[in-house]
């Protein structure tokens, strides 16, 4: 078998339906807010001994709940796949642009707009901040792995969505700190550049390394076949495990905010909507404009549309604390994500006929 058609075998495995968990993962989100805030409010002592074991401002307890997150779809990405770079390179510019040039400007413009004009009499100045540096931290970050079942939604070419997915991901490790240092700074917020660079090593670099070694080593071991249909299918299940127990954690810390400010998540949730719409409309309208196919088109959107949300909320907890409003921005992110991408795809698929 050929290099590429072995790319697209596995591309195609990538690609699937929405598993019960991921289909619903709003309802599960707003239970774990739930369960969460309850914890936090009745029983006090669970979120404030565990919100003891820190080490260097991480929080030991949820650094390995979002290993647990990231690692899976990290183990899934070839970088052999990076080869067939060299074709179809509009589909690339157009995610690279849209995820790179456009996107973080674009949620900070928002945002800021959203916080300190519409909401100014609704949120506290403190609060506007830290929305703010959590939607930056979300905006700055494309998507990993939900893309895959975006991509096969809406019939997306898997094995150029393996390309795409892969080359962010490099750029990520290198363009991530810069950009949320550069944004941040615009808008008076200081962060410690260390802490952002030990967070990306954190949380993209050693996943992404440790998923490339395993990857390797087990296909070795145990052939391809195992790895895709056997490993990646176990290890698959804690994604989603992973970010429940996070979010249930994570509104343990944050009860009293939420009880106080129970419309404070759909006042981070209208501009996080309107965001993803746009993006989505900008990157398709670009692919469309330049003459992509369809099956290009569709996921180079679908990626700028969703955020590596997991990577998002490891930073926000690292720089500004699990109780931060910026953590809390960011973990909303989550809750809108896969309604508003599911609609995106709906409109992909009926807009197919215009490619």
């Amino acid at each position: 078998m050929s290099e590429e058609s072995e790319i697209e075998g596995e591309a195609k495995d990538l690609g699937r339906e929405l598993s019960f968990f991921e289909k619903y993962l709003s309802i599960w989100v707003a239970l774990c807010i739930l369960v969460g805030v309850a914890l936090g409010r009745f029983i006090p002592i669970i979120p404030n001994t565990l919100g003891e074991f820190e080490y260097a401002h991480v929080n030991i307890p949820i650094a390995i709940l979002i290993w647990f997150m990231i690692y899976p779809g990290m183990a899934e990405i070839d970088f052999k796949s990076i080869l067939g770079v060299k074709e179809k390179p509009k589909g690339l510019i157009v995610t690279w642009g849209s995820n790179w040039l456009i996107k973080p400007f674009i949620m900070y413009a928002l945002f800021s707009f959203f916080m300190t004009v519409i909401f100014k009499g609704l949120i506290t100045p403190e609060l506007q901040t830290q929305y703010i540096a959590g939607a930056v931290l979300l905006g700055s970050a494309p998507c990993t792995a939900m893309v895959f079942v975006w991509s096969y939604l809406s019939d997306g070419d898997p094995a150029y969505t393996l390309v795409q997915v892969a080359t962010n991901d490099i750029i990520l490790l290198f363009a991530y700190v810069p950009l949320v240092t550069l944004l941040l700074g615009i808008g008076g917020i200081s962060v410690p550049y260390e802490t952002l660079i030990l967070s990306v090593m954190l949380y993209v670099g050693i996943p992404l390394a440790t998923g490339y070694l395993s990857r390797v080593y087990l296909i070795r071991k145990k052939g391809k076949e195992w790895f895709e249909n056997v490993f990646l299918e176990k290890i698959g299940k804690f994604t989603i495990l992973g970010l429940l127990f996070t979010l249930i954690l994570l509104f343990s810390f944050q009860g009293d905010i939420i009880i106080n400010n129970p419309l404070h998540i759909l006042l981070i949730a209208i501009p996080l909507t309107i965001f993803t719409f746009t993006i989505f409309s900008i990157a398709y309208s670009w692919a469309y404009l330049w003459g992509i196919e369809h099956e290009v088109a569709a996921p180079a959107a679908e990626i700028g549309a969703s955020n590596f949300f997991e990577l998002a909320v490891a930073v926000a907890i690292s720089v500004f604390g699990v109780s931060s409003g910026a953590a809390l921005a960011t973990v909303v992110g989550v809750l809108v994500e896969v309604p508003v991408m599911l609609s995106l795809v709906w409109i992909a698929n009926r807009t197919r006929k215009y490619f």
